[in-house]
Formats: structure tokens, C-alpha cells, sequence
């Protein structure tokens, strides 16, 4: 089905358009009765004055008609007397004015208050005076007989009585019966009439032809028959005076004069009755009938108005029953759509309640490791939102899909966190197994001599650096916090250069040089953890030969990092994914493999308050800008240690957190001088060798005491000239300053050492130790 106007879009728009259709349908149909009904009610209370306008002027010419007619007939029976023939031509001119009158309100009159049937009456009427001055032409030419003229104007008459039958035919049951006896009655005057005419054509003629006779017999008979068939049936008031008029000495002297007339004959009848006595008679007789049929006539309209308004106070009282029973149900069909669609409602917005506020602040308490419980967290609909009908079986459904989802999410919180409780076990074991391992591959370090098994052991210092940032990327992706801690905050340029030791490719990575702004103990590991990451990505996505910059310096808020690479960089989707993900770090999605790198630094950069913004860079790809705010910066205390806990050097130039010569990252010296690359050959770093030009030191730099150096083995010093490689000179020792976390390392040896000859143990190699890296007993050691 298709609704003319468009479909409705809500479920009250369809209820009430339900509803809305019968009532338009029942509404019409009322309408139809209502008119139906009063169509005639309202014609019956018009009657009186249709008849005024339209039966009043043919009643006046029917009676101007009747007079000519007798008129005619006595100027016919006897012999030409210019007397008669004058008063007939003055009763012609007199009946023509009363027909012009009845043409003129047949034609200019209201028709539209008429039925067909009535305009059709009308016409005939008028058609049928139409012939009148044909038959005038006749009677003056004297070519038609007096009993011929009186026949002729006899069907002259005869239509202005279906006139006056159409325009009282409207009433029903017994008004219509009232109006037809008044109707028949009206025919008595006709009678009358006729009578009056036949006898003047009889005394003019002298005496009457037996058809002539036969003709006014016949006339009275039917006069006295319809009298005494039709005034009993009268109402009685319209009876009554009947009955008075049949009482009285006018009706006693027409009917002595019809019985004279019966008496007479034919031969007689001209002479049967007084010619002055008779014509006086008939001539206040027809005014009597006509006076009587008017009062019967008004009396019936009366009653027929009455009738009509009687009828019409019921009809607009069933009309306004019918009006109210369309409002009542319309406001039904409304007030019920609008409890429904309230109901519907208070479901939608259960619904829209449980989507958009209470699961996702359930999943942000069960993030944060509360206990819920999942009915308290799904009430019910009450019981009166609820019902029992089919609308509250949804409201039920709706109630336990709620508690379903609530516990589903429950569950599956439980389980996630269960699952991050294995990852974050395994990588804490990883994470102990990697740092034994760098403590193990420290000590083989310092315990072998050979070039090429050195080159091999600091490949295996870099590859277990970097696992161990991976292990302690999944503890961060699990919620945990990684255990390496420093108890001094760390020059900037040592933090810069432990992440860049921990990436695969950190050949390509150039380090510019920078001021002596130090990171606080605390965030020191993430801060580390966060470039690294940013710095790997910047790697693996640009070509291999291509560098990565750094951009460094102190701002308004604190100190920046921007790291640009060449690579392809990102679209507009990608990129603000991207930056979706570092400012919503909690929305973990491991589905997203492919960044898991952004997830870390999201978590780090939000735990320290660190803004890390992407943009594109004027390189061709993208470039991390990251903010280091105030209250993770601190001042760096003089011989500031390395951003590595727990190592110790193995060679000179070493970075502190990636066992390879500083030289081989690309560090841009902050004081003049450059590390040699055939230093960096000797310890197998791999990759390009990037020299930078050397900086004047700065003149305010502070001096910091040199600690008293300790001997540094130099590759291929003692062995023999003949054996050493491309015959080379033995190496100067290169003096330089120890960090303090060598100086811690050397200490920490010093004092196992004498713990060992206190407790009588022998000397050997040096076992590893077995510590777990960032434990407080390695702190405090």
C-alpha cells in the first residue's frame, strides 16, 4: 500500500493514520446520512415559501383561466352579443396578466430550491398556457363548440394541479398523505368551476345535448365524491372546516342547485336553476374551496415544519453524537499512540542510555580494575514502563539483553585482564631473561680479547637491547609500568642517544647537538622507550637510504624533539587515525597490530604529560614533534651518568644504553672532537660511519673532576706486530672521562671482590649476576 502523502516515520504517525482512516471513511458517511436525511427537512421547511414564489402565481392564473372558461362558454352557447363578447375579451386581457405574472416567476424565481420534478411541472404549465391564444382564436371565431372550449380549457387547467401536487409532495408518511388529500381537494373547486361553466353554456344554448348533460352530471358526481372521500381524511383542525363550510347555507344552495340540475334533464337543465342564484352560489363557492384549501394547505405546513424541526433537532443531535463519536475515537487513536510511542521512547532511550553512557563508563571502571557488579549496573524497567502487553515483552527482552551485555562485558573485562595479567607474567620473566642475558654478554665482553668475537657480542648487546624494549612495550600495552629506574635525572643528549641504540637502523639517525637540560629520574626509561619508538618508526617507514633528522630546542613550555624522516608519509585518514590513537591511548585495540608502536608512546606520553603531535614534514613525510614538559625536565648533575642502569662500558665510546660506539649513531658532538671511524670498525658496529663536523666547546661549560682513569683495552695491542691487522701501530690509550655508571660498575667490582676476601672465597672470573634489571636491590647496590 502506498499513502499518498508519504509514508509515516513514526509508529504514532502510523497508529493515528490506523485510526485516522476509519474515521475519515465514518465521517463521510455521516456527512452523506446528515444531508441525505435533512435534504428533505430542510425542503419542508422551504415549502411554504416555494409555494409562495412558484404555486401562489399558477393558482392565480388556474382561477383567471376557470372564469374565461365559463365566460367562453356562454359567449359560445348563445347568440353573438357584443355585451359577452366584451366581457370576455376584458376577462382575456385580465387572465393574460395573471399569466404573464406566473411566467415570470416560473423563470425568474429560485429554481435551484426546486427539484427536476418540480421545474418539469412548471414548464408543462407553462407550456400549456401556451396554447391558449390558439384556443381563444377558436372561441372568438366561434369554429369550436362552447362544450368543446370548456374541455379545451378544461386541459388548460389540468397541469397547474401537478404543479400543485409536486410542490407539496415532500413530506413523508402521513404529511404526505395530509397533502394529497388537500391536493384532491383543491380538484373540488375545479369542479365547481366546471359546473358553473356547463350551465352557462346550457342557459345560453338553451338546453343540453345528452353528452353535454352527461358531462355536468358527471362533473357533480365526481365534486360530491371527492368531498365525501377526502375531507373524513383531513386532520382535524383542516376537517373541521370542511365540516363547518358543508354546514353552512352556501354548500346547502350549491347542492340544491346540483340536484335541480340532476332533475332537470337535458332538455331542462338550462332553466333548472335561477341564472343570478346560480352564478352568485358557484362564484362564492369556488372562493370557499379556494379559502379552505389554503387553510388546510397552511395547516399542513405548519405541521410539516414542525415535523422538519422536530426531525432536524434529532438529526443535529445524532449529527453531534456521531461529531463526538469521531473526535472520541480520534483522541483515542492519538492518546493511545502517544502512551505507546511515550513507551517506545522510554525504551529508546533505555537503549541509548545503555550504548552511550552506562557500558562505556562500566568499561572505563572495569579498565580501572573495579569490582561491578552487573545487576546493580542494569536495573530493570519498572514494572509500570514494563506492562503486560506486547510492548512490555519487549521492555523484558530489552532488560535481559542489557543484563546479558553487562555481564558479557564483565566477562570479558575479566578475561582481559586476566589475559594481561599472562602477558604482563611473561614479560616480566622476558624481561628478566633479557637483562640476565645483557649482564651475561657484559661479562663476556670484558672476558674476551678476540676482534671478531667482540664484533659478534656487541651485534648480540644490540639485538638484546632491543628485545628487551619489546618486552617492556607489552608490559606498558598491558598497564603495567616497566622497573628500570635511575636515582639522577639525565642529560638529554645521553637520553637521545640510549633510544637511538635501541632501534635496528640508528646508522641513518643524525643527532644534533644540544643544551644541558636534563630528564627527571623518574621518566628517564619512558622517555627513552618513547623516542626509540618514534625514531623506529621513522626507520622503518622511509627508504633505507635516506637519514632521519632530529631537531632539538628549548621552548616557552619546555623542550622539543622533532624527528623527520623521507619517507612516503601518511594520508589524510591515516594521519588523523594516527594522532586518534596517541591522544587515546586507552583504547587498546589489538587488532591494530600495525600500531602498536603509537599505543606505547600514546600510554608514556600520557602518563608524563609529554604532547607528541604528527605532522607532515617538508621532507616528503612525516615529522614528530615531542614536547617535553617542565615537570619532566630537571638540571643534570655534573659527570652525569648514562640513561643505561647496570652496565658496564665494554669499549671506549660506547653508548651507554646500546653497547656500540657513539660514533657509528651519527652523535654530533656537543664539544669539539670526532670519534675515529676505524675506532668504530674495531667494534663491529654496523652500518655507514656519518662524521659531523666538530663545535667549538662551549666556553661556559662546566669542567667536571675528572675521575682517575682506569686502563682501557685497545683492540689487537698485544699481539705481535707480524700478527696484527694491516700492520698497524698499537693504539694509543685513549684517555677519557668514566660515566658515572662506570664508575658505578668498577665500584660494584671493588666491593664483590671484598666481600669475597672477607668471607674467604677465592678469586675467579666473575659470575654473572643474576638481579632482575630495575629491582631495588640492584638500586641499591
Amino acid at each position: 500500500m502506498r499513502w499518498p502523502l508519504g509514508r509515516p516515520t513514526t509508529v504514532r504517525a502510523r497508529i493515528v493514520a490506523l485510526a485516522l482512516a476509519p474515521a475519515v471513511a465514518l465521517t463521510a458517511l455521516w456527512s452523506f446520512a446528515m444531508v441525505s436525511v435533512t435534504a428533505e427537512l430542510r425542503a419542508l421547511i422551504r415549502l411554504q415559501g416555494v409555494y409562495d414564489d412558484f404555486g401562489t402565481p399558477v393558482d392565480t392564473a388556474v382561477g383567471q383561466i376557470q372564469i374565461e372558461r365559463r365566460l367562453s362558454a356562454a359567449y359560445l352557447g348563445g347568440r353573438p352579443d357584443p355585451a359577452a363578447a366584451a366581457g370576455l375579451l376584458a376577462q382575456q386581457r385580465r387572465t393574460d396578466r395573471a399569466v404573464d405574472a406566473m411566467r415570470d416567476a416560473i423563470r425568474d424565481g429560485d429554481r435551484g430550491r426546486l427539484s427536476d420534478r418540480q421545474r418539469q411541472t412548471l414548464d408543462a404549465m407553462v407550456t400549456a398556457t401556451g396554447r391558449l391564444e390558439s384556443l381563444r382564436g377558436q372561441v372568438l371565431s366561434r369554429k369550436i363548440s362552447w362544450d368543446g372550449a370548456v374541455a379545451g380549457y378544461s386541459a388548460l387547467v389540468e397541469p397547474g394541479f401537478d404543479v400543485e401536487s409536486t410542490l407539496t409532495a415532500l413530506q413523508a408518511g402521513q404529511l404526505a398523505r395530509e397533502s394529497q388529500v388537500v391536493i384532491e381537494l383543491v380538484r373540488v373547486r375545479e369542479f365547481v368551476s366546471r359546473e358553473d361553466a356547463l350551465v352557462a353554456g346550457a342557459r345560453a344554448a338553451g338546453r343540453l345535448t345528452d353528452a353535454q348533460y352527461g358531462t355536468l352530471t358527471a362533473t357533480v358526481e365526481d365534486r360530491r365524491v371527492f368531498e365525501r372521500t377526502y375531507v373524513p381524511d383531513l386532520p382535524s383542525d383542516s376537517r373541521a372546516l370542511f365540516e363547518a363550510f358543508q354546514r353552512g347555507a352556501l354548500h346547502r344552495s350549491l347542492v340544491r342547485g346540483e340536484d335541480a340540475l340532476l332533475r332537470a334533464g337535458a332538455d331542462r337543465a338550462g332553466a333548472a336553476v335561477a341564472a343570478g342564484t346560480w352564478r352568485s352560489t358557484t362564484d362564492r363557492a369556488v372562493k370557499q374551496y379556494m379559502l379552505l384549501c389554503t387553510r388546510s394547505a397552511e395547516n399542513s405546513a405548519a405541521r410539516g415544519r414542525a415535523f422538519a424541526y422536530r426531525e432536524l433537532a434529532k438529526a443535529a443531535v445524532v449529527g453531534a453524537a456521531g461529531l463526538a463519536a469521531v473526535g472520541l475515537s480520534l483522541w483515542f487513536a492519538v492518546s493511545g499512540a502517544r502512551r505507546i510511542s511515550r513507551r517506545l521512547e522510554t525504551l529508546r532511550d533505555a537503549a541509548d542510555l545503555l550504548t552511550a553512557r552506562q557500558l562505556p563508563a562500566l568499561m572505563e571502571r572495569l579498565s580501572a580494575g573495579e569490582d561491578v557488579d552487573a545487576v546493580a549496573e542494569a536495573p530493570p524497567l519498572a514494572a509500570g514502563e514494563a506492562g503486560n502487553d506486547e510492548i512490555g515483552d519487549v521492555g523484558r527482552s530489552f532488560n535481559r539483553a542489557r543484563l546479558a551485555a553487562v555481564e558479557a562485558a564483565v566477562r570479558q573485562a575479566t578475561l582481559r585482564r586476566g589475559l594481561f595479567a599472562v602477558l604482563l607474567n611473561i614479560a616480566r620473566r622476558n624481561q628478566a631473561l633479557v637483562h640476565r642475558q645483557l649482564k651475561l654478554v657484559d661479562t663476556l665482553e670484558r672476558r674476551t680479547d678476540d676482534p671478531a668475537v667482540l664484533g659478534e657480542l656487541f651485534r648480540i648487546d644490540h639485538l638484546t637491547t632491543r628485545m628487551r624494549r619489546h618486552a617492556e612495550s607489552l608490559i606498558i600495552l598491558s598497564g603495567a609500568v616497566p622497573g628500570r629506574r635511575w636515582r639522577r635525572p639525565v642529560p638529554v643528549a645521553d637520553v637521545v642517544s640510549s633510544a637511538v641504540g635501541e632501534i635496528e637502523d640508528y646508522p641513518r639517525v643524525v643527532v644534533p647537538p644540544m643544551p644541558e637540560v636534563g630528564v627527571a629520574a623518574d621518566a628517564v626509561a619512558d622517555v627513552v622507550h618513547l623516542l626509540a619508538e618514534l625514531l623506529e618508526n621513522a626507520t622503518v617507514f622511509s627508504p633505507p637510504h635516506t637519514q632521519v633528522t632530529l631537531r632539538t630546542g628549548l621552548v616557552g613550555h619546555g623542550f622539543t624533539l622533532e624527528i623527520d624522516d623521507r619517507g612516503l608519509g601518511l594520508d589524510a585518514d591515516q594521519l588523523t587515525a594516527a594522532r586518534r590513537t596517541l591522544t587515546d591511548p586507552d583504547d587498546f585495540d589489538p587488532t591494530r597490530h600495525d600500531r602498536l608502536g603509537l599505543y606505547v608512546v600514546g600510554r608514556l606520553a600520557a602518563r608524563h604529560g609529554i604532547e607528541v603531535t604528527l605532522r607532515e614534514s617538508p621532507y616528503g613525510g612525516t615529522t614528530a614533534v615531542v614536547l617535553l614538559p617542565g615537570a619532566v625536565l630537571a638540571e643534570p648533575e655534573n659527570g652525569g651518568g648514562g640513561a643505561e642502569r647496570g652496565r658496564r662500558p665494554s669499549a671506549a665510546g660506547q653508548v651507554p644504553g646500546g653497547g656500540r660506539p657513539a660514533s657509528a649513531v651519527g652523535v654530533l658532538p656537543a664539544s669539539g672532537g670526532t670519534a675515529a671511524a676505524g675506532e668504530a670498525a674495531t667494534h663491529g658496529a654496523p652500518g655507514p660511519v656519518r662524521e659531523a663536523d666538530p663545535l667549538p666547546a662551549r666556553a661556559d661549560a662546566p669542567s667536571p673532576a675528572a675521575p682517575p682513569a682506569l686502563p682501557t683495552r685497545t683492540r689487537q695491542t698485544s699481539l705481535a706486530p707480524e700478527l696484527r691487522a694491516g700492520r698497524q701501530a698499537p693504539a694509543r690509550p685513549v684517555e677519557r672521562d668514566l660515566d658515572a655508571d662506570e664508575m658505578r660498575a668498577v665500584f660494584g667490582a671493588f666491593q664483590r671482590g671484598l666481600d669475597r676476601g672477607r668471607r674467604g672465597v677465592p678469586t675467579g672470573p666473575e659470575e654473572p649476576n643474576h638481579t632482575e634489571e630495575g629491582t631495588h636491590a640492584d638500586d641499591d647496590q
